[in-house]
């Protein structure tokens, strides 16, 4: 950990608009800093104390990276964005032929 880290960090812990996930695994590191057992942060923050194990293993292996989610599971997208907003505007249109 650097100063420049630490910073952030605790910014983000004090942070009222950023991601709230990120908020909220920021105050986990803040909290761990601090001396506080993994029990007394999972109580306070209202989570589970394996949750907040991980997400500090998570951060000391990434850093700040740590803090953000992986990409999910599942099925790739079948259509682009691109194509998904031509169908909504077809989809919104007159239909052809109407007066």
């Amino acid at each position: 950990m650097d100063a420049e880290e630490e910073q952030k960090i605790r910014k983000l812990a004090g942070s009222r608009h950023a991601p709230g996930d990120w908020i909220l695994r920021a105050r986990m590191i803040v909290a761990s800093w601090e001396g506080e057992r993994t029990s007394t942060i999972a109580a306070r923050l209202g989570c589970h104390m394996q949750t907040v194990r991980e997400r500090l293993a998570r951060f000391n292996a990434e850093g700040l990276d740590g803090l953000g989610d992986r990409p999910g599971a599942g099925r790739p997208p079948r259509i682009t964005e691109r194509e998904r907003g031509r169908i909504i505007a077809l989809a919104r249109a007159n239909p052809p032929g109407r007066p």
